[in-house]
């Protein structure tokens, strides 16, 4: 049951050393583990499928350390890895390059220029980790012995489908103990943006309200996968989308290899990605060992939980309940837990982990306890949250502190500075 996949997918900004976006392209050609996202200077570095958290860890670490080893040795001049979710300097919509895709792949810059038409480029430059996994096929392939499923690959699919729900009914949680963005420079918000009440007091801006969301209420269907990517492609036939990947949500199912509904409706689900962690800038890679262990003993107690049905109302509050959990002073926040009814985040976490808890004691796990009473001391002790040590350590002279911080995590990976 602890066995399964790992993978990560980081993004990060390249930075010149003055604090401003790079306007450089992007040096990782032909390098399918160094990718872009959104921007010519977003860094995107996908590790391969692992077979712990470990290793999942160790190769994201080795990958960004070559990154930071070319941008170090840039012709044109040294490059940082910017540490943080939310970027340095912005000089406006036109200091954002969009990814250039050229010949066969002209129709990712096509889409890309659609993106930035409708979201604005701004909301593109937030970045995080996604955490992708998989159960092993000997746990799968016990559970399933024991189901009353006809098929491997129905029973599989539902596996995910359940998870998916579950996960994301409680990415409040995830998102809660794992905020890291607290601070952000002021010119990213427009003038008109700082006349308005735009909630600039969060934890995580690109999982809060301001942060990257489709324009309407997302409702899915988890009968079966049919049904699931059937309610995704009606969006996209209704117009609200213009292809499956403009939907913003905490949670995707993905199918082996190239990530396409055709692919996942032909083959099934692969894995879960979970897309709520921000970037951990008191980690010198971006993300703490010990959340990954978490979020991955958080997978197995999730699908131990009753299956039950995730009505429109209860997908919309989920939502709700992330973008809440996103707001940084946590004495203020409220998650819903039902019809009409809610309860203090803090106590509300608490709730969880104390299941948490007790479901690997009864399993006889204790020393994986301590993982989940790790996350605990964040909950009791809020000066241990991440988003409080950074607003601690990095509100004032933001840029310059983090391009310090920049060039000592270079250091830190064996380069020459």
């Amino acid at each position: 049951m602890l066995e399964g996949k790992f993978g990560l997918e980081k993004e990060s900004l390249r930075v010149t050393t003055k604090g401003f976006l790079a306007h450089t392209k992007h040096p990782f050609v032909n390098n399918p583990n160094i990718e872009r996202d959104f921007c010519e200077n977003q860094v995107e570095i996908i590790t391969d499928v692992s077979d712990s958290v470990e290793q999942a860890w160790e190769q994201l670490a080795k990958f960004q350390k070559h990154v930071v080893d070319t941008l170090q040795h840039q012709k044109s001049g040294k490059e940082l890895l910017w540490p943080f979710s939310n970027p340095p300097y912005v000089l406006g919509e036109s200091d954002i390059p969009i990814a250039s895709y050229q010949a066969k792949f002209h129709g990712k810059r096509l889409y890309r220029e659609y993106l930035a038409t409708k979201y604005g480029k701004k909301k593109m430059l937030f970045s995080g980790i996604h955490f992708n996994f998989s159960f092993s096929e000997a746990f799968l392939t016990a559970a399933y012995s024991q189901s009353e499923f006809s098929t491997m690959r129905e029973f599989k699919d539902r596996i995910y489908l359940e998870l998916a729900k579950k996960v994301t009914i409680y990415s409040w949680l995830i998102v809660y103990l794992t905020a890291a963005s607290p601070v952000m420079d002021g010119s990213f918000f427009s003038e008109k943006e700082i006349g308005k009440s735009v909630e600039k007091d969060l934890a995580s801006p690109r999982c809060s309200n301001i942060g990257y969301w489709n324009d309407f209420d997302i409702i899915l269907q988890y009968d079966s996968l049919q049904s699931y990517i059937e309610s995704i492609e009606s969006y996209v036939e209704n117009g609200q989308l213009k292809e499956p990947a403009e939907l913003y949500y905490p949670v995707r199912l993905k199918p082996a290899g190239e990530n396409t509904l055709e692919r996942l409706k032909e083959n099934g689900v692969n894995h879960i990605e979970l897309r709520m962690l921000d970037l951990n800038p008191l980690e010198s890679v971006g993300i703490c060992k010990k959340d990954l262990h978490f979020l991955h003993l958080f997978l197995i107690y999730l699908l131990s939980l009753e299956d039950e049905v995730f009505w429109p109302f209860e997908q919309v509050m989920a939502i709700k309940n992330e973008k809440n959990a996103a707001k940084y002073d946590d004495k203020k926040i409220w998650i819903e837990t039902g019809w009409n009814s809610s309860m203090p985040i803090r106590h509300a976490a608490l709730q969880v982990l104390s299941s948490l808890e007790r479901f690997y004691a009864g399993l006889g796990e204790f020393q994986l306890v301590k993982i989940i009473q790790e996350q605990e001391q964040k909950v009791l002790f809020p000066e241990m949250r991440y988003a409080v040590q950074v607003k601690s350590l990095f509100q004032d002279n933001y840029v310059r502190r983090g391009l310090a911080l920049a060039e000592e995590y270079a250091k830190q990976l064996g380069e020459t500075i």
